[in-house]
């Protein structure tokens, strides 16, 4: 009976959509590394709870097959903010929102990093990695 489970959970990971905009977010690489570990020895894996892992698949295939989403329809494809799916994607992509978090810093927090101590390499500008250090 493991052996099905394994496969069954192998074929919802195949299936489950991966976002790359998504880097270290994304639940499809999410899923993928957690069934990695819960099958660690792949159809040979005993399962201590087989009702537990059971209906965690029938969870995961109804988010994949967006059964919620046809059993509950929306009146309109936007939300509150009247984004569209596209701008929602782009505003949560991983690059946008470092660039949001760089921006959200103050002037005196940038300097604090800039100049914080510890390697030089990468940290400080070009000028000041040339600079000998003091002596004491």
């Amino acid at each position: 009976m493991a052996v099905s489970r394994y496969r069954r959970f192998l074929k919802l990971c195949e299936e489950w959509p991966v976002d790359e905009t998504k880097r270290g977010r994304d639940l499809g690489a999410y899923l993928r590394q957690r069934v990695a570990q819960a099958f660690r020895e792949g159809e040979n894996t005993q399962i201590a709870e087989p009702e537990a892992c059971d209906q965690m698949y029938e969870s995961l295939a109804r988010l994949h097959s967006n059964y919620y989403k046809h059993k509950y329809p929306r009146p309109r494809d936007t939300s509150f903010s009247g984004l569209s799916l596209e701008e929602y994607k782009l505003i949560l992509s991983t690059d946008t929102l470092d660039e949001f978090k760089e921006m959200n810093k103050g002037t005196w927090k940038k300097l604090q990093e800039k100049f914080a101590p510890g390697s030089p390499e990468g940290k400080h500008p070009t000028w000041a990695r040339a600079l000998p250090r003091p002596r004491t």
